[in-house]
């Protein structure tokens, strides 16, 4: 069913919150770059929906393999995307689990009235029926594994 944990490294964090709060009141979006679990970088990616921002995130092809490059350049991979939630919790919607990819993290901050709440993570199942939440750790900044 995947790994057990996805690892934030503080920067990745605050940049995640950072994004969540200059979105607010609409959905922002980026991709989880790292190895091993670990995410060592957030990279902002432009939210494309047609449908209105306040309630949809769409990633284009385009800006997708852009982050993939970007990964790769840092002898990295891309782990998954992040997203918020303005005014909602951060458990994956509907929209959500028809839009995910087996394989990947999906970490969802809740941003309620434009201020960075709970942050969340989640892989779909291998089926695509539904997902689960799995641990989601943020790294104390003094840990050597992060040097």
């Amino acid at each position: 069913m995947g790994r057990a944990a996805l690892t934030l490294r503080p920067a990745a964090a605050s940049a995640i919150r950072r994004h969540g709060r200059e979105a607010y009141p609409h959905e922002c979006c980026g991709a989880l770059i790292g190895r091993d679990g670990l995410v060592t970088m957030a990279l902002a990616l432009p939210n494309t929906t047609d449908e209105g921002p306040r309630r949809r995130f769409l990633v284009s092809p385009n800006d997708y393999r852009a982050a993939e490059r970007h990964a790769a350049g840092m002898g990295a991979r891309l782990l998954g995307f992040y997203h918020s939630h303005p005014d909602a919790p951060a458990r994956p919607s509907p929209y959500d689990l028809e839009h995910a990819w087996p394989a990947f993290s999906y970490l969802i901050i809740g941003v309620p009235g434009g201020d960075p709440g709970q942050m969340t993570s989640w892989r779909l199942r291998d089926d695509r029926s539904a997902f689960d939440e799995e641990q989601l750790v943020e790294a104390d900044p003094d840990d050597e594994v992060l040097v």
